[in-house]
């Protein structure tokens, strides 16, 4: 292989966000797109289970660590609106509102590697990876080809697509369809709205909508810092909750009876339903921000009580244990399960 291989006593707790999970049988690191394919064709002729990782900032990994070999992705760079699959995602925002492209400005902030973004269809403050992107280059495992595929092709939804929970497809580069107005997307977060002072769906200079919602991720802990505890996450761990439309009536009602009054529970519409507001449920469950699990090495942010956090010296089941807690608080109460976003390696919730 034409990788570079580095030592087998690291562990994946020194790779992801969560500082968390235990050792590999090897890692590998390949450079380039062309390295990375080399590497994983050879590595599924030999029959190795595989791990590919990018910014580790989507994963919660079992403190008996990867019984394979964890490939990082390391190709770097971009070119106006395409991007290498390794390279750090909030770097290449920065770039392009820089040279005055706008769309991806909502998501700055955001840890992890490029090729990530299009897997999970990652979201934040209104906007959705699923709006700006063009197309990927994608290394089909199945065929072992290399082909380009239309972002109609993915199969969006929230927060996936139809690359997530399998392993069948690489990305290799990420193609973006921006403006260059140097304009931001239309604003349609209310908080930032007001952050920004402007209306919803007003337009606003893409350097600005990036400084706001750098602001508004620092006071919710969701820009990596070594230094604070509450950015020792995965960022949100339970996506919001999708309700079938036949059932919202029921859901709200007991909501309501649970919590007690004329109370307005945060919803939004969504493709297949109403989406609720996990972290609403979560406080109102009796989860409040920083709440310990029963060990104190692990606990909801103090800043955002969707974050499950690392305080020093956590392990990979402490962290399951507080969010098996917190979902199973929400569904008891409430009668609604919340999922979790991050990918879970070797272990589950």
């Amino acid at each position: 292989m034409s990788i570079a291989e580095t030592s087998t006593q690291d562990t994946l707790r020194e790779h992801t966000t969560l500082r968390l999970g235990g050792p590999a049988r090897r890692f590998v690191t390949a450079a380039s797109a062309d390295e990375l394919v080399n590497t994983v064709r050879d590595l599924d002729a030999d029959g190795e289970p595989t791990l590919l990782l990018g910014g580790g900032s989507n994963l919660v990994v079992a403190d008996e660590g990867f019984p394979g070999t964890v490939v990082r992705i390391a190709s770097k760079g971009w070119s106006g609106t395409s991007v290498e699959a390794g390279q750090d995602w909030d770097e290449f925002v920065a770039a392009t509102v820089e040279k005055g492209y706008g769309g991806l400005e909502c998501l700055s902030g955001i840890p992890g590697a490029a090729g990530a973004t299009p897997i999970q269809n990652v979201g934040a403050y209104g906007c959705e990876i699923s709006e700006v992107l063009d197309s990927i280059e994608l290394f089909d495992r199945r065929t072992g080809e290399v082909a380009a595929v239309r972002a109609d092709e993915l199969g969006f939804a929230y927060r996936t697509s139809v690359l997530k929970g399998t392993e069948n497809g690489v990305v290799l580069r990420v193609r973006f369809a921006l403006s260059e107005d140097g304009l931001s997307a239309p604003i349609r977060y209310a908080e930032l709205a007001r952050t920004l002072g402007v209306d919803v769906g007003a337009r606003v200079p893409a350097r600005e909508a990036r400084e706001a919602v750098l602001a508004l991720r620092r006071g919710k802990g969701m820009v990596l810092d070594a230094t604070d505890h509450d950015t020792w996450s995965a960022g949100s761990f339970f996506t919001n909750p999708i309700v079938d439309p036949a059932n919202v009536d029921v859901v709200l009602a007991r909501i309501g009876e649970v919590v007690g009054g004329d109370v307005r529970v945060p919803r939004y519409p969504a493709e297949h339903g109403v989406k609720l507001s996990a972290a609403w449920l979560i406080e109102r469950a009796g989860f409040g921000k920083g709440y310990r699990g029963k060990t104190g090495s692990v606990s909801l942010s103090t800043k955002h009580t969707l974050a499950l956090t690392n305080r020093g010296g956590a392990s990979t089941a402490e962290l399951l244990a507080l969010a098996r807690e917190v979902r199973d608080g929400v569904a008891d109460r409430f009668g609604v399960v919340l999922r979790p976003e991050p990918l879970l390696i070797n272990c589950a919730l």
